[in-house]
């Protein structure tokens, strides 16, 4: 099993597994190894099984992990995707086993996921079977999981990561970051749809760790909110946001 480590000297030359191919999302892919590129000296990692196929993990030291999560002293993983034809083959417990290696040493290791599986997100059955634990949760459906070593403080969310809610009350409000290529292409697209149905669009683009943390929700990548409230944190594609809107509250 080839695990590949990415850093300053490699990563412009290795693909980061997600939209490699996708050429409609090249600007985003860029900005994401340039997101990648300035976080190596603070500590990121990111680890790939060497097929050029979705099968990798990101991980950083809280301090400069882009998440709503209080835990000094821990790791924070910012993605973990294992492609369908590589699970089952133990290639996401050898990455699992990376990560918790590397904590070695440190407070533990933490992850968000949700209550139940959902896209985006790594199924917690999975973070379970490795020696993960709830040790908070977040609205609506929001799950913060650790493996800690010894008897080290437990990981919380930040209060803004609890409210679920942001200042912007009229319309679609969009939080998302360059930690996925895909967020730019769609939250445009997903801006088009929005102000063809008569409706304010405002777009927020976290460019920093510190508003990161400040995000008003627990989903760090993508929040979508309506009228200031949280909807989803799946990337929406236009027929995708017609379904959500149909089905939405309003």
């Amino acid at each position: 099993m080839n695990i590949l480590k990415l850093d300053p000297s490699n990563i412009a030359s290795e693909h980061i597994c997600c939209a490699f191919s996708d050429k409609k999302v090249a600007a985003g892919y860029e900005a994401k190894k340039a997101l990648l590129a300035d976080g190596f000296p603070r500590g990121f990692v990111f680890k790939k099984l060497n097929v050029k196929h979705k099968v990798f993990i990101e991980y950083a030291p809280d301090e400069a992990a882009w998440l709503p999560v209080d835990a000094p002293g821990y790791l924070g993983i910012h993605c973990f995707w294992v492609a369908g034809q590589y699970k089952g083959q133990g290639h996401g417990k050898a990455l699992m086993d990376e990560c918790i290696q590397d904590a070695s040493g440190t407070n533990g290791v933490y992850a968000i996921t949700s209550a139940k599986k959902r896209p985006f997100f790594t199924d917690k059955a999975f973070f379970l079977k490795n020696g993960f634990e709830t040790c908070d949760t977040a609205p609506p459906y929001f799950e913060l999981m650790v493996r800690r070593n010894g008897n080290a403080p437990l990981p919380k969310f930040r209060d803004n990561a609890r409210r679920a809610e942001c200042p912007q009350k009229d319309g679609i409000a969009v939080y998302y970051t360059n930690r996925c290529p895909f967020t730019e292409y769609y939250t445009d697209e997903l801006e088009a749809v929005v102000r063809a149905k008569g409706l304010n669009f405002q777009r927020v683009k976290v460019s920093s760790v510190r508003e990161a943390k400040d995000i008003p929700s627990a989903a760090s990548i993508y929040s979508i909110f309506y009228n200031g409230k949280f909807v989803t944190h799946e990337i929406q594609t236009s027929g995708r946001f017609e379904k959500l809107w149909a089905g939405m509250d309003k």
